[in-house]
């Protein structure tokens, strides 16, 4: 599909609109809703195939493939009243917001999908998790570093939770630089060695041939420093905390979902 539409140009619209439009190939044309006003303008004046519509409305009048991306708080005011083409394919970002939720915001038929895009779109390195399969979307999400399409909402609750993992992954690294600093490193220095030791982990997490299980062991030796900190840091009862705060965002995430109470937390991280 060469005509996306996107509604809510936060930061996950702005990644997808960079991803698309810096591939080095055709460029689609992309229609933007002015909800994220300045961003929107900046990124039609820096693409000439990118064009800000008037409406909401417009943007689905004008694109065969439509991303919802607004704050689940904030999806009935841009939402409610618009018509959709029953061509026309929805892809709903929205954190914590079932299809059936939103089908019946949209009163529609047009197929909807859900996926979980993260900002390295826009670097064609995130791989995004969809459901239900769907060939338009998981071809579009091929292009920015790979579709993973899952069995059922379930199972998309799961990786959605995953990615609440994120920021907590860097405060790991600032602790680290934290601590340094506090025996006499400038912090510049222990930064700049912190970005570079983890660099390299990311360029090995690249290598597919192996398990998580096996680069671990390969960076290890037996009795040796990384053993001594996994070992000491990451025993039994922090891998059981860390369970256990998953389990207690998928269980929000499932009943924002509309399978129990209702939530209004919301983000696409």
């Amino acid at each position: 599909m060469n005509r996306i539409g996107i509604i809510g140009v936060g930061e996950i619209g702005r990644a997808l609109v960079e991803g698309l439009c810096d591939a080095g190939g055709p460029r689609p044309e992309v229609f933007l809703s002015p909800r994220g006003a300045r961003t929107a303008a900046e990124l039609s004046e820096r693409y000439d195939t990118v064009r800000v519509c008037t409406d909401n409305q417009q943007v689905l009048d004008c694109a065969d493939l439509v991303i919802v991306a607004v704050r689940r708080q904030d999806r009935h005011e841009a939402l409610d009243g618009l018509r959709v083409d029953g061509a026309t394919v929805v892809v709903n970002v929205m954190a914590g917001v079932a299809n059936d939720d939103l089908r019946s915001t949209l009163a529609t038929d047009a197929p909807l999908v859900r996926a979980i895009p993260l900002p390295s779109v826009r670097e064609h390195r995130s791989v995004t998790v969809t459901y239900p399969s769907h060939p338009a979307v998981d071809a579009f999400f091929e292009q920015l570093g790979g579709a993973l399409p899952v069995a059922d909402e379930a199972a998309f609750d799961v990786f959605s939770a995953l990615t609440g993992t994120l920021t907590t992954h860097y405060a790991y690294l600032a602790a680290l630089t934290s601590w340094a600093a506090g025996h006499g490193i400038p912090a510049h220095d222990a930064e700049r060695y912190v970005r570079g030791l983890f660099q390299a982990v990311g360029r090995a997490l690249g290598d597919e041939t192996r398990t998580l299980q096996q680069l671990a062991a390969d960076h290890e030796t037996s009795k040796g420093n990384n053993e001594r900190i996994r070992t000491t840091w990451f025993g039994q009862t922090n891998n059981a905390t860390l369970d256990s705060a998953l389990d207690g965002l998928l269980a929000d995430l499932r009943c924002s979902d509309g399978k129990g109470p209702d939530s209004e937390e919301s983000g696409p991280l």
